[in-house]
């Protein structure tokens, strides 16, 4: 399936959704890697299996096998990492801050793209799960390695929409009689 297959079969109420994922494939200031490890990793994100599904899909053609690896272990390696690190932020006993992480992170420091582009995907996959500290820290990164706001912004965007294109597809799954067992 392709992001215009899954446009289809986005429900008439949400037709903004549709409209803004047609809008994707022009977002301006992001290189074709930087979006396409974007529609992977927030469609990981968004645990909707036909959501990643098409986007990985309209992803596999424009990305390296490295890219697409990359983009799925900033995914994987963020859900891990919000968790956590958005507990630390949370908790009201700041002793948790304090303590080592001891979490295993290395695709971090080697994620076999380019560093801005792997961070740019971490921060919107965190910006997805909602934690402040993470989003926090790779804007900084990606700001020190000269990622201009815009660029930010529109990374974010597309989280945004990918996310939506969920929720409006999980509204039409949950509304349709369950099969006959």
């Amino acid at each position: 399936m392709s992001i215009d297959a899954l446009k289809d079969r986005i429900p008439p109420f949400a037709k903004d959704v549709k409209l803004n994922l047609s809008a994707l494939g022009r977002e301006e200031g992001l290189t074709p890697q930087q979006l396409h490890g974007l529609l992977v990793a927030c469609g990981i994100t968004t645990r909707n299996a036909e959501v990643a599904g098409a986007l990985e899909a309209e992803a596999a053609p424009r990305l390296s096998p490295a890219a697409m690896d990359a983009a799925k272990a900033a995914a994987a390696i963020m859900a891990m990492n919000n968790v956590y690190y958005r507990f630390t932020h949370l908790a009201s006993n700041k002793a948790y801050e304090t303590l080592p992480a001891k979490l295993r992170m290395s695709v971090i420091g080697a994620p076999g793209v380019d560093r801005a582009d792997f961070e740019l995907w971490s921060l919107a996959v965190s910006a997805m799960n909602g934690c402040g500290r993470c989003i926090d820290a790779h804007e900084k990164v990606l700001r020190e390695a000269g990622i201009r706001e815009d660029q930010i912004q529109a990374a974010v965007r597309v989280a945004a929409v990918v996310a939506s294109a969920a929720v409006a597809l999980e509204s039409v799954r949950d509304s349709l009689p369950a099969a006959a067992e």
